[in-house]
């Protein structure tokens, strides 16, 4: 077996050298100003409307594109004056229609600036009718950005009168959505961020809001009278809404006589947390765990509240033991564990407040397991309140949640949406899997947003005659849920993180990448995710003989970060190897923009570098063009499908075939690296943002070649270290004594 290497060095950065170029609809296409005259006309009526409607102080307004769009492609010469930036008044989106690939963006504008936007379609319209026709072609649109025509107007600018033109090309319609659902329980209401403070507008309806119900400054926990009271007086201002009580699906359970187990007394072993209903503090290993009860000790429990949060942190503490099949080498943990939930329903609004105060109040612990979830499904076009917490704690913290995928109810055949928070992004979200790797009978499926990647991966979590054991206040049990698969990942993201010394983010890779190895299938039915983590510790941080595993940690500081110095090794002028890669970070996430959620894009390109024209670049393993020099952006939609846009994991990877022959090497056979970022909003949230980066090279004839690869490496001038993991064990345990001193 092979180790995995670290790689260190130094990348290069560099500015985007490409341009957008002048403004222009598609080849062969037109704008009528039939249609021009349709905008105006619902522009106006919503004008009409907020004037007679003016607390919020400016104007809601929802554009339907006729595609989803790339940033590149939103209104520049509508909704905005002078030097303003259109994407800065977003304050949400979502998709439409039937396939679900249409854009929404809902825009808060001054009043002026609709007053505005009409006064410039009405130009634009008469320009048209007069000078085209009724109909502006791409040609026509083409002249004018060369000079070829003469443009004259005492009002209009020439590139404002093309910004309009493309905008209504992209644009279906303009609207006043109004997002009304009867409830009959507390519900947690976000409201669209306007120049009105969220309570004052609420008081002007008469609902008054205590600070305790308050989770940000548009989120608020209303009853159903006031969920009726704001859809009656207000719907437009209603962004998203969710039931607040949660209820936790019980997993199937058989008990067995108790016995009696002995522990050995820790010493400083890694420590994760768990959040989870209450646990019991009589069973074997009860000094592994130190507990905080977070539940008001004003309402009374019983020992079944104990149960399902006992369950998960024995296995966290002592899962090898109890079921050696499953025996993972990463030794036992500590638990801190915060008893969040009593069984059955829980307040998702209580546990979201807790949370954040549990993660900043325990800043030495790295790892959170989560194994609470919905039974109610995600809705396809927002991401939940716990979500949408998690994620912006995991962007603000140096941590990880591992989230179980949830499960569905008993009895329940048909397919079934993830529950909160398994639609978290930068969580690594758990389903579960039978002994024979096939998705587990109470699975439930992704995407999130129609698109995010969820679940990540899979584990054993036990499914009808194959349950899996835990200890129960009453001893020994049964189990099966994604509840009791959560925790095995969440040992081993500890493992990585504590003992080895590895960054979240190549920690979370390399568990994606063992996960999908060379033949990922779950691209269709998002129910195993990225594939099923291998048992053994040591098959994510070790490689067959013919494999040479190495990863490489970084930040974002320009458009592109790279090095096109990684020497593959040169067998006869040809490189006899397979390739792969995966990159995970955690950027930072915004709810309030609907289903663009995530801030900041990394894309990765990874392969050969070849000169043309005096020029180097990377020929990388998927064909990724994307920003390179000389080629044309890709439609929103293809670089979605095709390269994962937007999407926080990317991982690319060779087919492995009998057929395949060597890569003919070019130049002196070094291959480049090159992680490209872009922003969705003026805000710099990628700057400075780490990402991690696992890559493997398998040798197609079954030959080892990893010391010729760090030989190469060295010559270059990378730093390698190989990774020994008892060697690393060791060091940590001696880090971790307690040394007295006399």
């Amino acid at each position: 077996m092979n180790s995995i290497l670290q790689l260190k060095g130094q990348f290069q950065s560099n500015k985007n050298p490409n341009g957008f170029g002048p403004s222009n609809i598609p080849v062969g296409q037109s704008v009528d100003a039939t249609h021009l005259q349709a905008l105006k006309g619902q522009l106006y009526n919503i004008l009409k409307y907020w004037e007679k409607n003016n607390v919020i102080k400016g104007a809601l307004v929802s554009v339907y594109y006729n595609h989803v769009v790339a940033k590149s492609n939103r209104i520049k010469g509508l909704l905005c004056i002078g030097s303003a930036d259109p994407n800065d008044a977003i304050r949400g989106s979502r998709f439409y229609g039937e396939d679900g690939i249409q854009h929404v963006f809902t825009y808060y504008v001054k009043l002026d600036v609709l007053r505005e936007s009409i006064r410039r379609l009405d130009i634009c319209i008469e320009i048209i009718n007069e000078k085209y026709c009724g109909r502006i072609t791409y040609n026509d649109l083409h002249q004018l950005n060369e000079n070829e025509v003469h443009y004259a107007h005492p009002i209009l600018a020439k590139s404002n009168f093309i910004k309009v033109v493309v905008d209504g090309y992209y644009v279906n319609k303009f609207s006043i959505d109004q997002d009304v659902e009867i409830t009959t329980e507390d519900t947690i209401v976000t409201i669209y961020k306007t120049d009105v403070k969220t309570t004052e507008l609420l008081q002007s309806i008469g609902i008054d809001v205590i600070g305790a119900r308050i989770i940000d400054e548009t989120t608020i926990l209303l009853t159903p009278d006031q969920v009726s009271i704001l859809s009656e007086h207000m719907p437009y201002l209603i962004s998203m809404s969710v039931r607040d009580l949660s209820e936790i699906v019980p997993e199937d359970l058989e008990l067995s006589d108790p016995r009696t187990v002995s522990i050995p007394s820790p010493k400083q072993e890694p420590t994760v947390g768990v959040i989870d209903t209450l646990f019991y503090e009589n069973v074997y290993f009860k000094e592994w765990v130190q507990y905080t009860r977070m539940v008001d000790k004003d309402i009374p429990t019983t020992i079944e509240d104990c149960v399902h949060g006992t369950k998960v942190t024995s296995i966290i503490v002592d899962g090898p033991t109890i079921n050696p099949d499953l025996d993972d080498g990463c030794g036992r943990f500590r638990v801190r564990h915060f008893g969040v939930s009593t069984k059955g329903r829980f307040s998702s609004f209580t546990i979201l407040k807790d949370i954040r105060d549990i993660v900043s109040k325990n800043r030495d612990i790295k790892v959170w397991n989560l194994s609470l979830g919905s039974v109610m499904e995600i809705n396809r076009n927002f991401i939940s309140p716990e979500a949408a917490e998690l994620d912006k704690i995991q962007s603000e913290y140096d941590v990880v949640f591992v989230v179980a995928g949830t499960n569905k109810p008993k009895g329940r055949k048909e397919e079934m949406r993830l529950g909160a928070p398994a639609d978290s992004l930068n969580s690594l979200v758990v389903n579960s899997v039978t002994r024979s790797n096939e998705p587990a009978s109470y699975h439930r499926v992704g995407p999130v947003l129609s698109f995010f990647n969820k679940p990540d991966i899979s584990y054993y979590g036990g499914d009808s005659n194959q349950l899996m054991k835990a200890c129960s206040p009453y001893g020994e049990s049964y189990v099966s849920g994604t509840s009791f698969a959560a925790p095995w990942i969440s040992r081993k993201m500890a493992f990585l993180i504590h003992v080895l010394g590895f960054s979240r983010e190549v920690a979370k890779a390399l568990i994606v990448d063992s996960a999908a190895g060379w033949d990922r299938k779950d691209d269709v039915s998002h129910s195993i995710g990225y594939g099923v983590v291998p048992i053994r510790i040591k098959d994510i941080v070790q490689t067959p003989d013919d494999e040479i595993r190495f990863f490489m940690t970084g930040a974002s500081e320009e458009f592109e970060t790279y090095t096109y110095n990684l020497p593959v090794p040169v067998y006869n002028g040809k490189q006899p190897f397979f390739a792969r890669a995966t990159l995970c970070y955690f950027p930072k996430c915004l709810r309030n923009q609907g289903v663009d959620y995530t801030s900041t894009e990394m894309d990765i390109h990874f392969g050969r570098v070849k000169e043309e024209k005096g020029r180097a670049f990377i020929k990388s393993i998927n064909d990724n063009k994307q920003g390179d020099m000389g080629h044309l952006f890709l439609p929103e939609e293809n670089a979605r499908k095709l390269y994962r846009k937007w999407d926080n994991i990317k991982h690319i990877n060779d087919t492995i075939k009998k057929s395949s022959r060597p890569r003919m090497a070019y130049g002196t056979g070094t291959w480049g690296l090159s992680v490209k970022t872009k922003e969705r909003l003026r805000g710099k949230n990628g700057k400075g943002l780490p990402f991690g980066v696992v890559i493997t090279l398998k040798e197609m004839n079954g030959q080892n070649r990893i010391d010729d690869f760090i030989k190469l490496c060295m010559m270059r001038g990378w730093v390698v270290n190989q990774i020994d993991i008892d060697n690393r064990v060791d060091v940590f345990e001696q880090a971790e004594e307690n040394i007295s001193f006399e």
